[in-house]
């Protein structure tokens, strides 16, 4: 079915986001929309929040993204998103090397973590819906041969994910048990953004 059957055509989407992920769980849920990544200073946010927990970090995130693309896209409908990875009161952010990651992946060893998985969806200046969904991830207890084999298996693809991992590639191997969906996981929350495209019209039911 062409995307365009049920995804009205003159409210096209933009995604404020460089994810290739996010940009390829919306292809292939049949949602056109505009790359348009945004530019956002995100660890001045965070430092701003530090009070509060990962779940409200992310939420605020996605929301600055969408409503700093919506402000040069006058009628669009823009889609904000972001994750935060909460380690106990930690947050963890992208390894900036290899060794970080090492590091970073020994200290999730045999702990449970969250991701927090935001999207913020604003036309102009309006907020139009936003939610945070969290996966707990269960990292099993891991020798360190099997996480340097691992490191060298996925390469420099680690550097690229909040976690140093994809689940859909090497990272399943990480894992004792994972408690949310896969898409929660890959960073976007795509099913309650669908339902609330359906209530409110922007897709045909």
């Amino acid at each position: 079915m062409s995307a365009l059957s049920y995804w009205l055509p003159e409210r096209r989407l933009i995604l404020a986001s460089g994810s290739r992920s996010r940009s390829h769980l919306l292809t292939a849920a049949g949602l056109p929309h505009d790359i348009v990544p945004a530019q956002i200073d995100e660890r001045a946010i965070e430092q701003s929040l530090s009070h509060t927990d990962g779940p409200t970090i992310a939420g605020a995130l996605a929301r600055e993204k969408a409503t700093s693309i919506a402000a040069r896209y006058a009628g669009r409908i823009v889609l904000g998103a972001d994750q935060t990875l909460s380690l106990d009161s930690a947050l963890l952010h992208k390894a900036a090397t290899m060794e970080e990651a090492r590091r970073q992946l020994l200290s999730m060893c045999g702990r449970m973590h969250r991701l927090n998985s935001a999207i913020a969806v604003v036309k102009d200046k309006e907020i139009l819906f936003e939610t945070v969904v969290t996966a707990k991830i269960s990292v099993r207890d891991f020798s360190e041969q099997f996480l340097d084999d691992y490191l060298a298996a996925a390469g420099e693809s680690v550097l690229s994910s909040v976690g140093c991992y994809q689940v859909e590639g090497h990272g399943v191997h990480l894992f004792d048990a994972i408690e949310g969906d896969q898409f929660t996981i890959m960073g976007l929350p795509i099913l309650p953004l669908l339902n609330y495209f359906r209530e409110t019209g922007y897709i045909r039911t």
